[in-house]
């Protein structure tokens, strides 16, 4: 091959095979999230998890019980409250719950229909709120948000942490390993990569509304920014229907419904992409679940809320 035709085809290729490794962008170089539209009402705090090769959300307030997105399929419900979240670890189910109260509850199982129950936290004084658990290299690590005690949690609601090597006993870090203490903050999904982990937070902005926006951090003492904040914010796509069985007047509320509030993001990735959910509404309970999705992967996804720096 002549060098102009090498100079030609790496010119045509090398730009392809960059975007491919760092995934897909918008306009403005942000990872894209395509929004699908709403699939419930007044459901939040679900967890999309992969389990057994099978894509489930489960369904963190209520009735707890997961539904297989393929089918439709729910399984038996093995408890109720809120602020519930799921994890899987190999051949386990582990979901966490607090109620807003100073225990963190846990149950598991391996088959999704039977399901063993213990707590893994008991911190009087707090009130803890959503919870979100990661891999680390050679541990686990439990994000949990508290509005108390205020000397901890500041200005709530507050990320606090956790870390165990077998996923039943739990140590809380030192009370300087937090996000953040300064403003509201909610904390709802962590995620490791790289030795970083990734707090996906709600920022409460000017004029009553709620963004979802990403930091992160090396040691959850010291945390970063993304320069391409906010990962999520309100917009007419929220409305789009991605359920066809809304009732009519379901479909008048979806139309019609205050959104000032994207939140209550998790996700995963299945299938070489990563499946997303989220909240939207007024942030004072009348909210939507809706999905969406990256088309890529999840490091890719991570990666991507960071760029580097030429």
């Amino acid at each position: 091959m002549s060098r102009i035709w090498t100079t030609l085809l790496l010119t045509i290729l090398v730009p392809v095979l960059a975007g491919a490794a760092e995934g897909p962008v918008d306009k403005d170089g942000r990872p894209l999230i395509r929004k699908l539209g709403t699939v419930a009402l007044d459901q939040v705090e679900n967890s999309p998890v992969v389990f057994q090769g099978k894509l489930y959300l489960f369904v963190g307030r209520g009735m707890f019980h997961f539904v297989e997105r393929d089918t439709g399929r729910t399984t038996p419900a093995f408890a109720g409250g809120y602020f519930g979240n799921a994890f899987v670890a190999g051949d386990t189910v582990y979901v966490t719950v607090a109620h807003a109260k100073e225990k963190i509850h846990m149950f598991t199982s391996k088959d999704l229909e039977h399901w063993e129950s213990s707590v893994v936290l008991d911190l009087p004084g707090f009130t803890i709120y959503n919870t979100s658990i990661c891999s680390a290299d050679d541990k686990y690590v439990m994000m949990f948000e508290i509005g108390l005690p205020k000397e901890q949690a500041g200005v709530p609601f507050t990320a606090r942490f956790a870390t165990s090597n077998d996923l039943k006993q739990w140590t809380v870090t030192s009370p300087e390993c937090v996000y953040t203490k300064e403003r509201y903050s909610a904390p709802h999904c962590l995620r490791y990569l790289d030795g970083y982990y990734y707090n996906f937070y709600l920022e409460a902005r000017p004029g009553r509304h709620y963004e979802m926006y990403v930091v992160r951090s090396q040691d959850l003492i010291h945390w970063e920014s993304s320069p391409l904040n906010p990962v999520l914010r309100e917009s007419p796509e929220d409305r789009k229907l991605h359920n066809l069985n809304f009732t009519r007047p379901e479909q008048e509320r979806i139309a019609t419904a205050v959104n000032c509030n994207n939140s209550d993001l998790d996700f995963c990735e299945y299938q070489g992409r990563v499946v997303l959910y989220y909240s939207w509404g007024n942030q004072l309970g009348i909210e939507h679940l809706a999905d969406a999705v990256y088309d890529g992967t999840q490091a890719q996804f991570l990666r991507g809320w960071f760029p580097k720096k030429n």
